[in-house]
């Protein structure tokens, strides 16, 4: 297996190779996968923001919003686990007891959480406006929209 690390373990008198770790994801790809999780879980109104060449403690912003302080816990639980399952380590949490807003910060990444009204009251996306904003197609939810059929007339 290129690129991976393994040990070789003796059992029954048998060598065999296994993974000690993930393969080295980059920045955008903790970013990405960091709003893939949190939108597999129900998160709205994703966005990565490179601040790059903006900040010097962080690369990347993933900004998200719960619809309940409640979801924006079980979100932040679940992004911080696939942190966890990706070998990456957190250097911190805050908010989560509250769960109004959560900041996890991986180093290179930063996710905040946001319950809607105090993403609306913070507007980080306008500190921070100058950002260059990563495409994420594949991980869009927006919020949902009523659509109103046509009538002819």
């Amino acid at each position: 297996m290129e690129g991976v690390k393994t040990s070789q373990t003796k059992k029954a008198g048998k060598k065999r190779a296994r993974p000690l770790r993930a393969l080295t994801l980059s920045p955008v790809e903790i970013a990405r996968m960091c709003a893939e999780v949190a939108v597999a879980h129900k998160a709205e109104e994703p966005l990565i923001l490179n601040v790059a060449e903006m900040a010097s403690f962080t690369d990347y912003f993933v900004i998200l919003s719960g619809r309940s302080t409640r979801h924006v816990q079980a979100v932040a639980e679940h992004v911080e686990k696939a942190l966890h399952e990706h070998h990456l380590k957190l250097m911190g949490a805050e908010g989560l007891a509250e769960g109004q807003w959560v900041l996890l910060d991986a180093g290179d990444v930063i996710v905040h959480i946001f319950y809607h009204p105090v993403r609306a009251f913070y507007d980080l996306e306008g500190l921070w406006a100058e950002a260059r904003h990563v495409d994420l197609a594949s991980t869009a939810r927006k919020r949902p929209t009523v659509v109103q059929p046509e009538t002819d007339g």
